[in-house]
């Protein structure tokens, strides 16, 4: 049975699951009227994991006896100006998903909740990869610059990770 404060704790980080796939949804539409197919595609599929993210936690606080809660979500921005803005802003919302998962996993930790502190294990590891991920791509923008040759390589590179990723999940 779950504690009141970290039924709350939890609903916090489903509402934060739930944006972060807004977010990433928002970026994959921009990037697609931006013309690069393989960064949107790429963006459609992580706002996907993030949704998945939120229901994963939605079961499992309803399963130990709390109410998970849908909440009302922010509108993300429309716009970023740049694929480095982009990537950036993106690097910048895991940052602060790992502090709100790392906060939950101290409330565990205060509360004595050790099942919940197993089970946040998973968002710790995932969180890692990606905060990683988005930081080599941030690293890579960065070394293209503004050449237009290179982000369209970078965009068809993209590509062929969505493509992967996809491959290895259907195997």
């Amino acid at each position: 049975m779950l504690s009141k404060v970290i039924e709350s704790a939890l609903n916090k980080q489903i509402q934060i699951e739930a944006q972060s796939s807004q977010v990433y949804l928002s970026m994959a539409c921009w990037a697609e009227t931006q013309g690069f197919e393989g960064v949107a595609q790429f963006m459609y599929a992580h706002s996907d994991e993030e949704r998945m993210h939120m229901l994963k936690l939605v079961k499992f606080v309803n399963e130990r006896g709390g109410h998970a809660k849908v909440s009302e979500l922010v509108a993300p921005p429309s716009e970023f100006g740049s694929f480095k803005d982009m990537f950036q802003t993106l690097f910048d919302h895991e940052v602060m998903v790992s502090e709100s998962i790392n906060d939950l996993v101290h409330i565990t930790l205060q509360e004595r909740d050790y099942a919940t502190h197993n089970f946040l294990q998973w968002y710790v590891s995932e969180q890692i990869e990606e905060e990683a991920l988005a930081r080599n791509i941030l690293d890579k923008i960065n070394l293209i610059g503004d050449d237009k040759g290179g982000l369209y390589l970078f965009d068809n590179d993209v590509k062929l990770i969505v493509a992967q990723g996809a491959a290895a999940n259907n195997a």
